[in-house]
């Protein structure tokens, strides 16, 4: 039995909240409904299209507290920061990021995306990848979403900030990877010692 409109638009609402990067597609697959319905549903409840909401999440006060890049040096658009803690950006792959023999993602890309977002986390003037492990988990193909997290785990021996980056598409992770970062103020300390 259908759900009525009423209840179909709580739910999206609903869902739209907890979920703010779904897509429309991804909406019409959840509500069995078209993807016109779903955008007609979103008009009446006033909740925008997903470009202006990463945009509403990105706010400007980004641009004056981001350090080390800035935030249009970023791969992929940023819709959360917290400097030393954590960061989340998102790159939709299209048709300049993946080979055209196979439309499959070429692994710079999200790479540099997970690179980019660990190094404009770091709370310093200049921050630069040390050294970094990561894996590719999975091909990600053309038409996706990537959604890469960035938490800050502390600090090495070498007193170089370790940051994890995580990389999905849906729930499922496509790539991993751990940063060390060199921050300016470690060749301070070192000249103090």
């Amino acid at each position: 039995m259908k759900k009525s409109k009423k209840v179909r638009q709580e739910e999206l609402k609903t869902k739209i909240d907890h979920t703010p990067f779904i897509t429309d597609e991804e909406l019409a697959k959840t509500f069995g409904v078209s993807i016109q319905t779903i955008r007609l549903d979103r008009m009446e409840l006033g909740i925008p299209e997903l470009r202006e909401r990463i945009k509403s999440v990105a706010t400007q006060e980004w641009n004056e507290t981001v350090k080390a890049l800035p935030v249009e040096e970023i791969i992929g658009e940023v819709v959360d920061l917290e400097l030393d803690d954590r960061a989340i950006s998102i790159l939709d792959i299209r048709p300049e990021h993946v080979f055209s023999r196979n439309h499959i993602a070429r692994g710079h890309y999200l790479f540099a995306q997970a690179n980019s977002l660990a190094v404009a986390l770091i709370n310093d003037e200049l921050a630069l990848t040390a050294q970094s492990e990561i894996a590719f988990t999975r091909p990600v193909k053309l038409g996706e979403r990537v959604v890469a997290k960035a938490t800050v785990k502390g600090d090495d021996e070498k007193g170089r900030t370790l940051v994890n980056v995580h990389s999905y598409v849906g729930n499922e992770e496509v790539f991993a990877g751990t940063f060390e970062m060199y921050r300016s103020n470690q060749q301070k300390e070192m000249d103090r010692e």
